[in-house]
């Protein structure tokens, strides 16, 4: 849709703006880092403390925006670039919602990243899930093992699970909130494991296409 890449650009004018807005008023160390259980256990000073996530939200959106003009297969972005741009713009309101949590932990409101952070996540796993199921070959975005580039057929197959997988993957990381200290591993052990289950899925339909002599 044409209103993506403006809502990019809006996301990213809001976080500079608050950020600027804040800014005279925030103390001279400010909260930068909370452990498993949401204890602040880390901090920076003001400067880089509020500019770094707005910076990594520019440079990424950046990064992401320019990538598939490098890519070999560039043409396949056009099949689903309405997916690959709402990427770019959950990414950007997903730093968004971090930096908001830095400035409000500053000024006193303290919300647990045990609850923040499972959410967080499990929407991005669940719109990674979206992307990867519409994804077309290409150098940069999905499930790139040797054997999903070499096969159009072992792509597709690979990212139909891959993308079922990570929308699970999103649901069980946002039950995490239920889990206090624990939350990270409702996080992290879905995704690795659905990491590990696409990457030998993707194995394995390749010799069986392989050895069926049906490969495209």
């Amino acid at each position: 849709m044409k209103l993506i890449r403006p809502a990019i650009l809006l996301v990213l004018i809001l976080a500079g703006a608050i950020t600027l807005a804040v800014y005279p008023g925030m103390p001279a160390t400010i909260t930068s880092h909370w452990n498993a259980a949401g204890e602040a256990d880390g901090t920076m000073p003001k400067l880089p403390g509020l500019a770094l996530i707005p910076l990594l939200m520019l440079g990424f959106s950046l990064l992401f925006l320019v990538l598939p003009r490098f890519d070999p297969l560039k043409e396949n972005y056009r099949k689903f670039q309405d997916y690959y741009d709402g990427f770019i713009l959950v990414f950007a309101l997903f730093l968004f919602v971090i930096q908001m949590q830095v400035i409000l932990w500053a000024r006193g409101i303290f919300i647990s990243p045990t609850l923040l952070l499972p959410v967080l996540m499990g929407g991005f796993f669940m719109y990674l899930g979206v992307l990867l199921e519409h994804a077309e070959p290409n150098w940069f975005v999905g499930i790139r093992t040797p054997w999903t580039m070499s096969s159009p057929s072992v792509w597709r197959k690979t990212h139909q699970l891959g993308g079922k997988l990570f929308m699970l993957a999103g649901a069980v990381s946002i039950a995490g909130i239920l889990a206090g200290a624990y939350a990270i591993l409702f996080i992290l052990i879905p995704v690795i494991a659905v990491s590990v289950v696409t990457v030998v899925y993707s194995y394995r339909e390749f010799k069986k296409e392989q050895a069926s002599g049906t490969g495209e």
